[in-house]
């Protein structure tokens, strides 16, 4: 499994609020992607947490080409 990118162990974590300013959109919306499956998220606690590749691997299934 080395190299597939699927190990959690150097994975980089992001609060919601981080996800929500990288993707330049309010943390509702970001709650209401990890809710409905679209973000994989962990909870931890009462938080949620998402991997900064998840935020990555949804940026890119979700562009939009306008051309």
């Amino acid at each position: 499994m080395a190299g597939s990118g699927d190990s959690i162990s150097g994975a980089k974590f992001l609060t919601i609020a981080e996800v929500a300013a990288q993707m330049r959109v309010s943390k509702m919306t970001v709650y209401r992607l990890v809710h409905s499956g679209e973000l994989p998220a962990v909870r931890v606690g009462r938080s949620f947490r998402v991997t900064e590749s998840d935020v990555n691997a949804y940026l890119e299934r979700s562009f939009y080409d306008a051309g």
